[in-house]
């Protein structure tokens, strides 16, 4: 059994010079760079294997993160098919000497799992034992379906 709470990652990242653009600002690679990582590191620990991207949903910058200031990057699972595994992250903008902290983006990640043979391998079921979990699964599931609708909705605008 592996549960919502087993894969909870989270990171921190300094913003620093070389990680910035000429505003001063994290460039959006790098922080797509970090989101990966987070997301991977918490898809590995739900599945107990080695796991590898299949796909990032829509990422929309919201807030800046700047130079000094400290990227928080949360990831967990919140759900999984018979070898893939999705997996929500959100990433903060945080003021170190304030501690206030204020979302910069966030997006959904798919992963899958692999055998020993570089083949798709099954992973476990998703268990939320607590309400805490629950909600927590729930609202990820329907901040995606949410995200997939605006896209969909933009597609048939253009």
């Amino acid at each position: 059994m592996s549960t919502l709470a087993d894969s909870r990652t989270e990171m921190t990242e300094m913003l620093l010079p070389n990680d910035t653009n000429t505003l001063g600002r994290a460039l959006g690679g790098e922080v797509l760079h970090w989101m990966d990582i987070c997301a991977a590191i918490a898809s590995m620990r739900f599945a107990g294997r080695q796991t590898v991207t299949a796909s990032m949903d829509n990422v929309d910058f919201v807030s800046p993160i700047d130079l000094g200031e400290v990227a928080v990057i949360e990831a967990y699972v919140f759900s999984t098919g018979r070898t893939s595994i999705d997996v929500k992250v959100e990433v903060h903008a945080e003021d170190p000497r304030e501690g206030e902290q204020r979302l910069a983006t966030s997006s959904f990640f798919t992963f899958v799992a692999l055998d020993e043979s570089g083949r798709p391998a099954k992973v476990p079921d998703l268990e939320c034992p607590t309400e805490a979990e629950a909600a927590l699964r729930d609202e990820a599931i329907e901040e995606r379906r949410e995200q997939l609708r605006e896209v969909a909705d933009r597609l048939e605008e253009s």
